[in-house]
């Protein structure tokens, strides 16, 4: 069986206020062709599909349109939730459209209900994961602690138990959503931290033939049955180094993997520049970027007069600058802002507090307290954009 993996559309986001519709329009015209051309058995989507719970109606329309050109195409198409997405509204209507070959998985009561599809070798069964966010579905898989690795666990339990009572030798792909350990993370995927820790082992996924993973937006191989698509598009300059791509996967008569990369449309490169102005103004060197989307970062001791306009003459499609004067460390004129870099809200929290004590920090159950709030205070957030 041919699948061909994708995830984390993000249908509706902008890059760095820029709006990327054209350019999702055409890597969903590029998916299309491809399910046609490779003559593709299934196309797995792995969450994200909007970029937020009430996405604009240009994200809707342009879904609604691949959809309609997928069934058409007679291509079965299976998607599961991510953690931008509404579950509930993004799953209206599913039973009805599952009926032209499109299989929306929202609900994370039914993850055990696979879809079933067949080729020339027996079935193959597709388990949709939706994003699980623990706060709000362990009663659901009655787990006593909330965490990403329990409540994924309680799931693919269920999962196996449906796969063991199926006929010998049916094959198996797990759609999920979800920050599995070896991944790595870029600038523009939520973070979905709970407790602390906020990647899941692969070996959660054990006993099925491939896991189709998404939230990362870097396409990684964690190992040859657990892969994550990535972004089609890339949605940070963190992104600058990524080939956007999906998994084009060959699913063997006996579960054997192969996989293929196929390169998404580029709409524009990604370019980080970094030195004086006058440095970025007058290096041949950076020619190359000159039509890019361009982050520049200015070195310059002194702020220099109008430097984005100066910058818009020679690189055009400047979008983002940063200002990163080369200083010591402890030069008191460093920015807040540098001296926040690489520091988590918890790790601010408690020097907030140790501040205000004279130097003592808080002790153990203090930061328990401190961690409890940021927990309650980001899955309020989470359950107040998911329900409708």
């Amino acid at each position: 069986m041919r699948i061909l993996h994708t995830s984390d559309w993000h249908l509706g986001r902008s890059f760095h206020r820029v709006s990327m519709l054209d350019a999702q329009a055409a890597f969903l015209d590029h998916l299309v062709a491809t399910a046609q051309d490779r003559e593709v058995d299934a196309v797995v989507v792995a969450g994200d599909v909007y970029d937020r719970a009430v996405p604009p109606l240009s994200a809707v329309e342009l879904f609604d349109r691949a959809l309609h050109r997928l069934a058409d195409a007679g291509v079965p198409t299976v998607m599961i939730s991510g953690n931008h997405d509404s579950a509930r509204r993004l799953g209206v209507l599913s039973g009805l459209v599952e009926r032209a070959g499109i299989h929306l998985r929202t609900d994370p009561a039914g993850c055990a209900t696979p879809v079933l599809l067949k080729d020339a070798h027996g079935e193959v069964a597709f388990y949709g994961l939706p994003y699980l966010e623990p706060a709000l579905v362990r009663d659901e898989f009655k787990v006593s602690k909330a965490g990403h690795e329990t409540v994924l666990g309680a799931a693919m339990e269920r999962v196996r138990a449906d796969l063991a009572g199926r006929d010998a030798g049916t094959r198996s792909v797990v759609l999920a959503h979800a920050f599995v350990t070896g991944g790595t993370p870029s600038d523009s995927e939520r973070d979905i931290t709970v407790g602390g820790v906020a990647a899941v082992p692969s070996g959660v996924f054990d006993g099925v033939d491939y896991v189709a993973l998404g939230h990362l937006h870097g396409a990684q191989t964690l190992t040859e049955r657990v892969r994550y698509a990535g972004s089609p598009l890339a949605y940070s300059f963190s992104e600058t180094t990524h080939r956007k791509t999906m998994w084009l996967v060959e699913l063997g008569p006996e579960g054997g993997i192969e996989a293929e990369r196929i390169d998404c449309p580029v709409p524009r490169a990604l370019a980080r520049i970094r030195g004086t102005l006058d440095e970025l103004l007058d290096d041949p060197g950076l020619a190359r970027h000159e039509e890019s989307w361009v982050e520049a970062t200015l070195t310059d001791p002194v702020r220099p007069a109008e430097p984005m306009a100066r910058l818009a003459e020679r690189f055009p499609y400047t979008l983002s600058l940063v200002f990163d004067p080369e200083r010591e460390d402890d030069d008191p004129r460093s920015s807040y802002a540098q001296r926040l870099a690489g520091r988590t809200d918890q790790q601010i929290a408690e020097d907030f507090v140790a501040h205000v004590r004279g130097g003592s920090g808080p002790d153990e159950p203090e930061r328990g307290v401190l961690r409890a709030a940021f927990e309650d205070v980001r899955v309020d957030a989470t359950a107040r954009e998911v329900t409708p």
